[in-house]
């Protein structure tokens, strides 16, 4: 009976209700994985060429406290609507769902307008991708993830347009998560590249 009891009380996740979705949830940590990879190889490329500007602009000339600071503020208020919104799938609360989830996408549209504002502003100054290897370096990685966030958006997208479509089911459910937990996976690359780019930059 107690254990009866205990399950019932403490059902599992919408997510990982299924086999399938257990599966389909596993390997995309498999896939995150490869995608830690990818953006440790740009972070080593960046800080091996960081110093070599070939005469051209500096990290210290080039970069904006209050600009990097508004997209960090963005992207990371962001992460925490994002965790509102599983919080609300997983209460089966399907407008909350789309009010965080709105909310959350916003959001990275503010930092993705900001970031593209901030290469043009660069590009505008004659810091362009040609320009130096350290200038290479940088706009392929926070480039990179720039892309990624654009991908984030529209798939988020996506699986909003889906849910309100066939509601909160386990397939939903379960891609609701792996997009929550895409997203917060580019919140984490962000810190890196707030610290190792941006702050870095300034001191060096």
């Amino acid at each position: 009976m107690a254990t009866t009891t205990a399950k019932t009380d403490h059902p599992p996740f919408p997510e990982y209700q299924t086999e399938e979705g257990r599966l389909k949830i596993l390997g995309f940590w498999v896939f995150l994985a490869a995608e830690v990879v990818l953006f440790a190889t740009l972070f080593a490329t960046y800080l091996v060429l960081q110093g070599r500007t070939a005469g051209g602009p500096t990290a210290k000339e080039l970069f904006e406290v209050k600009e990097f600071m508004i997209e960090t503020f963005l992207l990371l208020t962001s992460s925490f609507t994002c965790g509102l919104a599983t919080l609300e799938m997983r209460r089966n609360r399907v407008k909350g769902v789309f009010i965080w989830m709105g909310i959350t996408l916003v959001l990275g549209l503010g930092f993705l307008g900001m970031e593209i504002h901030e290469f043009v502003k660069y590009v505008e100054a004659g810091a362009t991708i040609s320009t130096s290897a350290f200038l290479s370096a940088f706009f392929v990685l926070v480039g990179t993830h720039g892309a990624h966030v654009s991908l984030g958006i529209v798939w988020i997208l996506l699986i909003l347009i889906q849910t309100a479509q066939r509601g909160l089911t386990p397939v939903t459910c379960r891609k609701l998560f792996i997009g929550g937990l895409y997203w917060h996976f580019l919140d984490v690359i962000w810190i890196f590249i707030f610290t190792a780019v941006y702050l870095t930059g300034l001191v060096i």
